[in-house]
């Protein structure tokens, strides 16, 4: 893969993977130590353009991969994920590491505690490369990531770094997040699986009705391992019970009966995205698969409907919620413009706006759940269409439509987040798969079900990435490796 980027197929890429070297790492030929330094010299080749890591530690990591290399010689490793290398999103603390939050220029000292899912990270065993970028606060604006399928687009945000990092084959798996669709979308840019679980089934410093952390992943079974792994030690959110399924990752379920989830976003999705979904969908009909519309069942009309509301329900209740922490943040360090008008209008959002969106959302749940009889789960793309160039002449669009908050969209940075608001309102897990290829750039499937089924909608996931064939539409534009190409490092790391 050229260091610049190469156009995208999704029928030849080929991610990196864990869990199919285990028992190579238990028979001797191959091991954690052999597999992380592969995982580096990746990183060697790719990091000067993707810009994907904030802060590294790279011997802190190489001991980690000694100690699980003896424990597979011994053959007891602690987990599925003994021996993995991963990153963590710079929004979450790491021991020994600054957690920088995308605030650029921004120098903090080491953290000296853990975050509840790097903790759990460490007793699993995962080899712990370091923090991934992530946009300012994880909100608006850019990261100094790109895409590492064409450096001139977004990766998406806020999990600018842990998206690109595994499109990029640095890493088989990282951990993202996910607000309004900040994971889900991303994983969708950089073409490969993510998964935004039930929210609540991962602790997290800061509890959020909304917002949850989430794994990017270049298989669905590394995926589901570092999903179950972390929950089973770090557990859910204070008063929700954490995440259900077993340990082994499904095999792959046919869904008898499938939605098509159009929300507001539908009328203004990217022709050939349109196509190629559509696509998708007469592959699941030939699979005597039911594809059910807001036109087919008046439960799935009542349920678009209400996501009209959906951007009202996330970022009103995102803003109301996060707007003590963004105060305070204001004060430690210097923040962008852009997120300073952010600040400004969160400062307006009463609690009586805040009480109107949760009756939104419970509207919503209460639509949403009434669909488990219908079908299986719910399907849309991930996006309008492909990652945005960065710096297009649209970077600065804002949103007018009734029931906006008054935020900017960002659209040239981190994409529209109008198909993945939904999952966001209801608290939804969501799956992205790399199925799409739209001229030359990833675009996501996203499979979405009822809360807890989170096991059930990776089943079926699973399922659709075996049986069904990506498609590609639209023909890639010519891109020229040159010197603009090329960002500046900003990190702080060590023996890169």
């Amino acid at each position: 893969m050229k260091p610049n980027g190469t156009s995208y197929d999704p029928r030849s890429h080929r991610m990196k993977t864990f869990c199919n070297h285990r028992q190579a790492f238990l028979d001797g030929d191959d091991s954690p130590s052999e597999y992380l330094e592969r995982c580096l010299n990746v990183i060697r080749e790719r990091e000067p353009v993707v810009q994907a890591w904030e802060a590294m530690d790279i011997e802190g990591a190489r001991r980690s991969a000694a100690e699980a290399t003896e424990r597979y010689k011994a053959g007891k490793p602690i987990s599925s994920i003994d021996g993995m290398p991963m990153g963590v999103k710079d929004l979450d603390k790491m021991r020994g590491l600054p957690t920088a939050e995308g605030v650029a220029g921004y120098q903090p000292e080491n953290d000296v505690e853990d975050a509840p899912c790097v903790e759990a990270l460490r007793r699993a065993g995962a080899v712990l490369l370091g923090k991934l970028t992530a946009t300012e606060l994880g909100k608006s604006g850019p990261a100094k990531t790109r895409n590492p399928f064409n450096p001139r687009h977004t990766p998406g945000g806020s999990s600018s770094g842990s998206a690109a990092a595994i499109g990029a084959g640095m890493l088989p798996a990282a951990i993202g997040s996910n607000g309004g669709g900040s994971l889900l979308r991303p994983a969708g840019f950089c073409g490969h699986f993510g998964i935004k679980p039930t929210t609540g089934v991962l602790r997290q410093e800061v509890s959020s009705n909304i917002s949850c952390l989430g794994v990017h992943a270049g298989s669905i079974e590394d995926m589901w391992h570092v999903l179950y792994e972390t929950a089973r030690r770090s557990g859910g959110e204070p008063g929700e019970p954490g995440l259900f399924g077993p340990k082994n990752a499904p095999c792959g379920r046919c869904p008898s009966r499938v939605i098509i989830m159009e929300s507001p976003g539908w009328p203004t999705v990217d022709a050939d995205t349109r196509e190629a979904f559509e696509a998708l969908l007469e592959q699941l009909r030939s699979n005597d698969v039911t594809v059910v519309t807001r036109k087919d069942d008046p439960a799935v009309e009542a349920f678009e409907q209400i996501l009209e509301r959906a951007e009202e329900i996330v970022y009103t209740t995102l803003t109301f919620e996060g707007r003590w922490s963004f105060e305070n943040a204001v004060r430690r360090f210097k923040i962008s413009e852009l997120n300073l008008e952010h600040l400004e209008r969160a400062r307006k959002v009463t609690i009586d706006d805040y009480r109107r969106a949760l009756d939104l959302q419970a509207t919503a749940l209460r639509r949403f759940s009434s669909l488990s009889g219908i079908g299986d789960v719910l399907l849309s793309p991930t996006s309008l269409g492909p990652a945005p160039v960065v710096g297009s002449a649209n970077e600065t669009e804002r949103s007018t439509e009734a029931g906006d908050p008054g935020r900017a969209i960002q659209t040239s940075y981190n994409g529209n987040p109008a198909f993945n608001l939904c999952a966001a309102a209801v608290r939804a897990p969501a799956v992205t798969l790399p199925l799409m290829a739209i001229r030359g750039l990833p675009v996501g499937l996203q499979v979405m079900g009822q809360r807890h089924e989170d096991y059930r909608v990776v089943d079926v996931a699973s399922w659709m990435n075996q049986n069904l064939t990506p498609v590609l539409k639209g023909a890639a534009p010519y891109h020229e490796n040159n010197e603009e190409d090329v960002i500046p490092n900003r990190h702080h790391y060590v023996g890169l």
